[in-house]
């Protein structure tokens, strides 16, 4: 629709409401008007964006249950459905106003606790932005969930994610985005860049399961006696692809919509964020095609995922040249990565480290290394400290997090639980009734990286899957 046409029949309508009241239109009323047009785009679209946002809780469960086994789909499923409702919770009690909340010193809020802010017949603009905000907490809980998955007791995970969601994203948060509400952090000051979040979701989600997979060990059989390295092949490779998709889908909230506006600038991150998915992707599979001669799907899907968390760091600050050269660099750099975990023991069923951590820190560097502005050393060493700081604050609270549960609730199943699988031992359910031998039987597996030629989310039969050493 045009937009003069639009702009004259705002006007207008305001001019027969100003006529309606004895009130002659002016320019003050005219300008008002507009801007409050402009106002209640803004609120719309933060909350459309909020919602596609929401909406990647399950792509992520899609992706985790597709890459894990089938007789642990219930409990993936149902560790990200918590993931989201007690973090929404814990978020709403403490989070927002750690992350957010007036911050004297620029370490931590120390107000707007339980929404105090907002008062009725207030400004709920508040609302409307705590509601956006509490979709990102949700998604760097839940990124710690495939990484930890198939040998994780559920109470112990629901403590982390309450204290994830409560206490660890938030700190750091508040020392890089404090200041889009009432704080201010010690970061940003410095001009720190992470628009959407490379650092302060996806690196502070990948580090916290790094700590996790670190306590808790590898699966058992992953790792047999003389070293090698054995593939636990994923049920259901179609579901984890329907994941991506999802979750691509919604990065289209993730990204554009940390402008928090409707305005004309979102259209260059929605295309810078889909051409690092894109490249991200392409490179992946070309990667893993040369490394292991064919190419691989669990690797294809991680790279579209590696390029999105990558682009989220600079997507409103590069070019979409740049854009393309960040999300294919992301793709190479994920499978080796996953390769270089695996290889240090480090089972991480679905990626979740080198998709989210690592490139995670890439995409932070990258906002300083192809800043539209042109390279500033000055401005590459303060993302390099936003990556160092990050990983210094969030893999020890975690790694201590995860001891403590170790030592009080328990951490990890039973190794006849393990094996009999968490869908009976922790829920009692099986999420295949008509295949039930397989899901207590094992048969089918979870993606692993790549063992003598075939890698992770390997679709093979499980009795020709190889094994190499580590």
């Amino acid at each position: 629709m045009n937009k003069r046409f639009v702009l004259c029949c705002t006007l207008g309508l305001f001019a027969v409401n100003a006529w309606a009241a004895d009130e002659p239109p002016s320019v003050a009323s005219n300008r008002a008007a507009i801007e409050l047009v402009q106002v209640h785009a803004d609120y719309v679209w933060t909350l459309i964006a909020a919602a596609l946002v929401f909406f990647m809780q399950a792509g992520f469960a899609m992706v985790e249950t597709g890459f894990t086994r089938a007789k642990n789909a219930i409990n993936i499923l149902m560790k990200n459905l918590m993931d989201f409702s007690a973090g929404t919770l814990a978020f709403w009690a403490v989070g927002f106003g750690l992350m957010f909340g007036e911050s004297p010193f620029g370490w931590f809020g120390t107000s707007g606790f339980f929404l105090s802010g907002f008062t009725p017949g207030g400004d709920p603009w508040v609302l409307a932005f705590w509601m956006f905000q509490v979709v990102f907490a949700a998604t760097a809980a839940t990124i710690v969930s495939g990484a930890m998955a198939e040998r994780t007791k559920f109470a112990g995970y629901l403590i982390y994610s309450v204290v994830v969601s409560a206490v660890i994203y938030p700190v750091f948060g508040s020392w890089a985005w404090g200041g889009l509400h009432h704080g201010k952090g010690w970061l940003e000051s410095l001009g720190f860049i992470d628009f959407a979040g490379s650092t302060v979701v996806h690196s502070v989600g990948g580090w916290a399961a790094l700590a996790g997979t670190l306590v808790l060990g590898p699966r058992l059989g992953k790792y047999l006696p003389d070293g090698r390295v054995k593939p636990i092949l994923g049920h259901n490779m179609p579901l984890a692809a329907l994941g991506v998709f999802v979750l691509w889908f919604g990065w289209f909230g993730f990204n554009p919509g940390s402008t928090t506006a409707a305005k004309k600038e979102i259209a260059l991150i929605f295309v810078n964020t889909n051409l690092a998915a894109a490249a991200g992707s392409l490179l992946a599979m070309a990667t893993s095609w040369i490394r292991f001669g064919k190419p691989e799907v669990g690797m294809t899907l991680n790279g579209a995922l590696a390029g999105l968390v990558a682009i989220t760091s600079p997507c409103a600050t590069v070019t979409p040249a740049s854009a393309a050269f960040i999300g294919a660099a992301a793709g190479v750099l994920v499978v080796f990565s996953v390769l270089f975990f695996e290889h240090r023991k480090v089972d991480d069923p679905v990626g979740a480290i080198s998709v989210h951590a690592v490139n995670g820190a890439w995409g932070t560097l990258a906002a300083g290394l192809f800043h539209m502005e042109g390279f500033d050393l000055g401005r590459l060493g303060v993302q390099a400290l936003g990556v160092a700081a990050c990983f210094l604050w969030t893999f020890p609270t975690a790694w201590l997090l995860f001891k403590a549960i170790a030592a009080t609730v328990g951490l990890r199943v039973s190794p006849e639980e393990e094996l009999e699988g968490l869908d009976l031992s922790e829920h009692a359910g099986i999420a295949y009734p008509d295949f039930e031998a397989l899901a207590h039987g094992g048969g089918i597996g979870a993606p692993a990286p790549a063992a003598a030629g075939f890698p992770v989310g390997a679709a093979c039969p499980p009795q020709i899957a190889p094994v190499r050493k580590a």
